[in-house]
């Protein structure tokens, strides 16, 4: 995330990295989403006072906690990226419930590796267009973390960095 972080903020994008209550109190078990959602909504409520625009982001569990943030409690994201949305939770198959994803009005990007078995980009692809404004990018040779192997002719550093241009192209303004 510090590489990620690092190659947004050279794209030009001001971010805000923040760390969950379990993993400051060194706990590897997630807190449950309400405490999730609250740290949350707390890194950005906070951004609101430096910058007018807001993107919500998230790596895996990150992503799935602010898409809850807004959609299911509204909060007023100008785009949502997914780095490794995790679609099919740990040890699991069948993916989770992705209807709040249909309450977001703000244009989605959802980033993943095609060999990810959290955010398998088959079923992806199928979500995608059941939304109201979203689009995939498959990181080709890409496990969840988006790390490549060596055959790829590509390093981690690459591939973040192409995640930081392609995120900050993205979310160039529009035209109305």
């Amino acid at each position: 995330m510090v590489t990620l972080r690092d190659s947004l903020a050279n794209a030009g994008l001001v971010t805000l990295t923040f760390n969950y209550a379990y993993t400051e109190a060194g706990r590897k078990s997630p807190d449950r989403a309400p405490k999730l959602l609250a740290v949350h909504r707390a890194a950005a409520d906070r951004l609101t006072g430096y910058c007018d625009t807001i993107y919500l982001a998230g790596k895996s569990m990150g992503g799935r906690i602010a898409s809850h943030l807004a959609g299911d409690e509204g909060w007023p994201a100008a785009g949502m990226v997914y780095y490794g949305y995790p679609l099919v939770a740990m040890g699991k198959t069948e993916p989770r419930d992705t209807a709040h994803l249909r309450r977001i009005e703000a244009p989605q990007l959802f980033f993943a590796g095609s060999r990810d078995r959290l955010s398998p980009p088959r079923l992806i692809a199928k979500l995608v267009p059941e939304l109201p404004s979203a689009e995939a990018e498959i990181v080709e040779d890409g496990d969840h973390s988006f790390k490549v192997p060596k055959r790829s002719g590509r390093s981690h550093e690459e591939v973040i960095a192409e995640l930081a241009a392609k995120t900050a192209a993205w979310a160039q303004p529009r035209p109305s």
